[in-house]
């Protein structure tokens, strides 16, 4: 089986009611596809016409249920026409062997939704007819393409409108922004969560969506060497400082055992002093490794800028206090101190494999959003690999 590209769209009124998670977990779990794109839409109605133009068009589709989708994205993608903001749409793209089918299926048809709980759409979907056989009520939870073709014209479409109606998606309807305590916090849910396909990265999004605050924003990023170590520079000197009494006393106590004497207060605090800025070092760029896949001392200049091996998923929260509410459901560092229910608590394995980061501050909530740019598109990227504009 060749390897493809496929997507998901997941519709405003999901995202809306927190079940962003539950779909992204089921969607990797049903398929074993690699998640390897994901941003923010807020749909402009010219967007919205030629995407419901396609469904509507799509041979691949009974008439009832084409008809019934493209009537559903002119209604609930377009802009709200009582203010003319946007609406949150999270585009997903996921590679792999057969990778269209696995995506439809694991999705489910409409009609089926509520006889079929094993699939997206059972879970999350509505289809409800009434004593007449007339369609009352159809909520489809994602939107996903069905054939090669199928994909292929919708994700030429959206890639063309990604810079213009992608990003962070700030004015949504949905996303209060008035308040004085307003924040952007950013989460990066870390490469642990990625070795194999699995819920846990949906898990850990449902657990922060009982902050109540809006996802505005969604990469999968790769980050280099470079980016890594202005993301964790902060914490570089913390380690250099702190670990100097931890790495004295056990520099001291190796030495007391190899030599067969003990040393003084004063020798070991200077075995602190010189080892534990070495030792802090070591320690940082383990964490360098940890979420870009490379060892940053042996990489050359040119080498920092490349892509790393490991991927995270970062998200964009908004709203009312955000970077203490998601700090609140993260937990601290270390797992084994987290309280029960909180992300590092229920997936964090040590003080490094502790599932997600999330920003310490509004501050460095602004400085690490400059470093990741969830804002800038990889659709277009990906799409052109697999599907080339036509002419091209």
């Amino acid at each position: 089986m060749a390897t493809e590209l496929a997507f998901a769209l997941i519709n405003p009124y999901t995202i809306s009611k927190s079940r962003t998670g539950g779909v992204i977990g089921r969607l990797l779990t049903r398929t074993g596809l690699e998640l390897v794109a994901a941003r923010m839409f807020g749909p402009g109605q010219e967007l919205a016409d030629k995407y419901a133009a396609l469904i509507r068009n799509d041979p691949a589709l009974e008439e009832e249920e084409r008809n019934l989708l493209a009537d559903y994205v002119l209604r609930c993608y377009a802009p709200d026409p009582k203010t003319g903001k946007p609406r949150r749409v999270m585009m997903l793209l996921f590679e792999g062997e057969d990778a269209i089918v696995k995506i439809a299926k694991a999705t489910g048809k409409l009609r089926h939704s509520t006889e079929a709980s094993d699939t997206v759409r059972g879970t999350y979907g509505d289809f409800i007819r009434d004593e007449q056989g007339q369609v009352r009520h159809a909520e489809s939870a994602i939107m996903v393409g069905w054939t090669p073709e199928a994909v292929g014209s919708a994700l030429r479409l959206w890639a063309e409108y990604s810079e213009r109606d992608g990003g962070l998606v700030e004015s949504a309807v949905d996303v209060y922004t008035g308040a004085e305590q307003y924040q952007r916090t950013l989460v990066l849910i870390k490469p642990d969560n990625f070795r194999f396909p699995s819920a846990r990265p949906g898990n850990i999004i449902d657990i922060f969506s009982g902050s109540g605050l809006r996802i505005i924003g969604a990469k999968v990023h790769r980050m280099t060497v470079a980016e890594a170590e202005e993301f964790y520079g902060p914490v570089r000197q913390v380690l250099r400082a702190k670990l100097k009494g931890m790495v004295g006393q056990r520099a001291g106590a190796a030495l007391a055992r190899e030599l067969g004497f003990e040393l003084s207060p004063e020798t070991v605090a200077q075995l602190g002093e010189t080892f534990g800025p070495m030792y802090g070092d070591d320690q940082f760029y383990k964490i360098i490794q940890f979420m870009t896949g490379q060892w940053g001392p042996s990489c050359t200049p040119e080498e920092k800028q490349k892509k790393g091996k490991e991927r995270c998923l970062a998200l964009v929260y908004a709203g009312l206090n955000a970077v203490e509410k998601i700090r609140g459901i993260l937990g601290p560092t270390d797992p084994s101190k987290a309280q029960p229910g909180s992300v590092r608590k229920e997936f964090g394995q040590d003080i490094m494999v502790n599932a997600a980061h999330a920003s310490d501050s509004p501050e460095n909530a602004a400085r690490e959003m400059k470093i990741i740019r969830v804002e800038d598109s990889m659709i277009r990227e990906w799409v052109d690999r697999y599907y080339p504009a036509k002419g091209a």
